[in-house]
């Protein structure tokens, strides 16, 4: 399982995962499945999304990307509309599975991720703390 150096394993400051430790050797890798998300979802599971999209856009871009380390059920929420299969046949339960970002439609759904004045969530402020 490829492991995403730099990607965030969290959303800051909450419980929501980005990314997995290691790889599910008893059952194999969580199936990438289309969750629905309705209107009256929470806004911090709104914010944990947006988030998620902006660290795959900011690693990743246009890129095709192995699914890796990426949580699965981050991933679902994505999956099937902002974040699309890029190889087929596609496994949605392997971990080298590629992906890739629909653009058009992922900056329609987050269009904070993509204005040109967005956050830079990859970056790593730790070291500003001491000074």
């Amino acid at each position: 399982m490829l492991k995403h150096r730099g990607f965030p394993g969290r959303l800051a400051g909450t419980d929501f995962q980005f990314t997995i430790r290691r790889a599910n050797m008893k059952d194999g890798p969580a199936k990438l499945i289309k969750r629905e998300r309705f209107k009256d979802r929470k806004h911090t599971d709104r914010m944990a999304d947006q988030g998620f999209m902006a660290a795959l856009w900011q690693q990743f871009g246009e890129d095709p990307f192995e699914r890796g380390n990426l949580d699965a059920g981050r991933l679902s929420w994505l999956f099937g509309r902002e974040v699309v299969p890029a190889e087929d046949p596609f496994d949605p339960e392997s971990y080298d599975a590629l992906l890739r970002i629909d653009v058009k439609r992922a900056e329609a759904a987050f269009p904070a991720v993509f204005a040109p004045d967005a956050p830079d969530v990859l970056t790593d402020d730790w070291d500003d703390e001491d000074e």
